[in-house]
Formats: structure tokens, C-alpha cells, sequence
């Protein structure tokens, strides 16, 4: 009895303890981008396993701001700071994927999203993207599907 009431008490203060820290914890997202390089893609292997290759990009900048955010952070009071480093298992809003231009040897995608080796294919998503710009892509997104889609109906209906 005197071990189960000990246990009792160890999780009562253990849960006090938890309760207390995070009451005055605050958790944040800190982003920056991955940049786009031709080595990092998705690959399937002969066996057609799907692979992605991926050299991450951008690290120096993006320690500089978590530096910086720490720094803040303490300032505000908050004197310890702990990184979580999730890498490629938190990804948010891919884009470039599938670069889109002018010039059918560098991208894939023309102007309109439109793929340049196949006949039938647009692509309507944030792959067009050379890059994120930092914020949500999709406002971005919907007004090109619109831009691009007012030009597939020009092309279907003979006004372009």
C-alpha cells in the first residue's frame, strides 16, 4: 500500500509539474524556404518503387532566422527554446515541382501550364511555381487555374 500511494504521489506532482510547464509554454512554426535545385525529384526505380531524392537547400538562412526567433523568444521571457527539426516529414505547400516559361529545353510547362511534350496535359497546381514566396501559394494558385483555364476554353472553342 505504501508503494501505491508513493506512486500516486509521484504522478500527482509529475502531472502538477507537466500541467505547470505547459501552461507557460508556447509553441511556434518557424518556415523558411526549400529552394528548388534539378537534383531533388521524385524518381521511380526499376522495380517501380518510388523514391524522392532531396538535398536540403537553404540551411545556412534558415538557421540564421531560428537564431533570431530564439533570441526573441528569450527576450519575451521565454528562456529556454527547444527545436523540434521535423525536415522532410513537415512539408508544407510544395511548389516547383514542375517548372513552367518560355523555353520548352528549361521547363516543362508552358506559359499556360500546358505540358510541352504531351498534347492533352496542364498541370493546375502549385508546381508552376518557381518558388513559394514565403506565403500561402493559394490565391496564387487559384488565379492562375483561372488565367489558364480562360485559355484552354479560347483554344476548345477557337477564340484563341
Amino acid at each position: 500500500m505504501i508503494s501505491t500511494m508513493a506512486g500516486r504521489r509521484a504522478g500527482c506532482l509529475s502531472g502538477l509539474f507537466n500541467r505547470s510547464i505547459a501552461d507557460r509554454s508556447l509553441d511556434l512554426w518557424v518556415m523558411s524556404e526549400d529552394l528548388g535545385i534539378p537534383e531533388n525529384r521524385v524518381m521511380i526505380d526499376d522495380q517501380e518503387r518510388i523514391h524522392l531524392l532531396r538535398r536540403g537547400t537553404n540551411t545556412e538562412a534558415h538557421e540564421a532566422l531560428l537564431d533570431q526567433v530564439k533570441r526573441i523568444m528569450r527576450r519575451s521571457g521565454y528562456p529556454v527554446c527547444i527545436v523540434d527539426r521535423r525536415g522532410i516529414r513537415a512539408i508544407q505547400h510544395q511548389c516547383g515541382t514542375i517548372r513552367f516559361g518560355n523555353d520548352p529545353g528549361t521547363a516543362v510547362l508552358d506559359p499556360w501550364c500546358k505540358a510541352y511534350d504531351l498534347e492533352n496535359l496542364y498541370v493546375m497546381d502549385a508546381s508552376f511555381f518557381p518558388t513559394s514566396g514565403a506565403v500561402n501559394p493559394s490565391l496564387t494558385i487559384v488565379a492562375q487555374v483561372l488565367r489558364a483555364a480562360e485559355h484552354l476554353k479560347g483554344e476548345i472553342t477557337g477564340a484563341a
